[in-house]
This record gives structure tokens, C-alpha cells and sequence, in this order.
């Protein structure tokens, strides 16, 4: 469960964005931004983030406020997981990232599994729509989605990138420490646990 801090923040900030989006009377802008500053505020005090960071993250935010959407291509190869390694923490995770706009989530996860590791792969099956607030991981700012997708090598050859530096295959057993902004060691387990039953359905929240 989230904490009741992150829960009136991100309600705050839906609402801020929601507002700026439709508001046309200056005042109501005006009371609008500030709301959106306080829910930033609210994150720095709670997380130890720069305020000026988070305000610039959420100025960036137009539109109606929906979740976002996070793929990851979960690779398996002679029972073994593929994983990479993130520059920003150091943690392993599978290879993944946003959606792009005009990007299918098939495209975008192949993308990512490229882009990050090297390989070129196919999502053949979708196994798993979680809402990130359900299982374990850290505070984010933002309301997220994933979408985790079975996905088969197809060429391609290990490779580091401007986000990774590491790419390898482990073993549920041998898991390196893992980066749980993005991926937790239940949702490995599980993920093994489809590839023992392929005729597994989708997991989702």
C-alpha cells in the first residue's frame, strides 16, 4: 500500500494538471499552479528530492492526468532470466521502459529489450498488467502501469548502453540486487513460475 503522504500528493498533482488543462480564468490558473506546488513540496519533504526537480517534472505534465505505462521484455534462455544492469542505481532488472507516442506496447518493449541489452526479440505473449502500487516497489511521483511481455530472441548479440552497463542471464536462484523502482524479486518469481506454465493467463491487477 502507498503511503497516505503519496496517495494526497499524486491527488494533488492529477488535480493541478487536470485543472490547468480546462481552466481558462487566470485566477483559476493561478490557484491551479499553486496546488501543483504543493504537491511538489510535498514529495521533497517526504523523499528528500530537490523541489525544484520535481516542479520541473511536473511542469512538464500536460493534459489529462492518466497512468503511465512501463513495459519490460522478460527474456528467458536455458532457464535463465535476462537481465540488465542500470547506470543510475546499479541494480539489475529486466530490460524495459516507457511507451512512446504512436508506439504499440509490442513495439515499445522490443524496442527497450533492444536498446538496452542488444538483443533483438519478439513479444510472443503478455504476462502480467500490474499496477506498480500493488507489488512492493519504492514511491514514484507518478501513477504507473506495467506491462510485462514474454518475449523470444531472435538475434543480436549482448550490448551495453547509455542506460545499462551490464547484460546477463541468472537464475532464480542467483539473482543479482536488483533495481525495485522497476522490477522486485516476487515479480521474477512469478515470471519464472509462467515459464514452467505456458498456458498460464495473463496475470493483472
Amino acid at each position: 500500500m502507498n503511503p497516505r503522504w503519496l496517495t494526497w500528493a499524486r491527488a494533488l498533482q492529477a488535480i493541478a494538471q487536470n485543472g490547468l488543462t480546462y481552466a481558462r480564468d487566470p485566477f483559476d490558473v493561478e490557484r491551479y499552479q499553486a496546488v501543483r506546488e504543493v504537491a511538489a513540496e510535498m514529495f521533497a519533504y517526504h523523499t528528500g528530492e530537490p523541489v525544484e526537480r520535481l516542479r520541473a517534472l511536473f511542469e512538464q505534465e500536460v493534459g489529462h492526468a492518466t497512468p503511465k505505462l512501463d513495459v519490460r521484455g522478460v527474456v528467458f534462455q536455458e532457464g535463465r532470466v535476462l537481465l540488465v544492469r542500470e547506470r543510475s542505481d546499479g541494480g539489475w532488472t529486466l530490460p524495459g521502459g516507457w511507451v512512446d507516442i504512436h508506439e504499440s506496447p509490442r513495439a515499445a518493449v522490443e524496442r527497450e529489450v533492444r536498446e538496452e541489452s542488444g538483443y533483438e526479440t519478439r513479444a510472443v505473449k503478455l504476462l502480467a498488467l500490474y499496477d506498480r502500487d500493488r507489488h512492493g516497489h519504492p514511491p514514484h511521483p507518478f501513477h504507473i502501469y506495467k506491462l510485462f511481455f514474454r518475449c523470444e530472441i531472435v538475434g543480436g548479440a549482448p550490448a551495453s548502453s547509455v542506460e545499462t552497463d551490464g547484460v546477463g542471464f541468472f537464475s532464480l536462484e542467483r539473482l543479482p540486487p536488483l533495481s525495485l523502482s522497476r522490477v522486485t524479486a516476487a515479480q521474477l518469481e512469478r515470471f519464472f513460475q509462467h515459464e514452467q506454465h505456458p498456458d498460464w493467463p495473463t496475470d493483472f491487477d
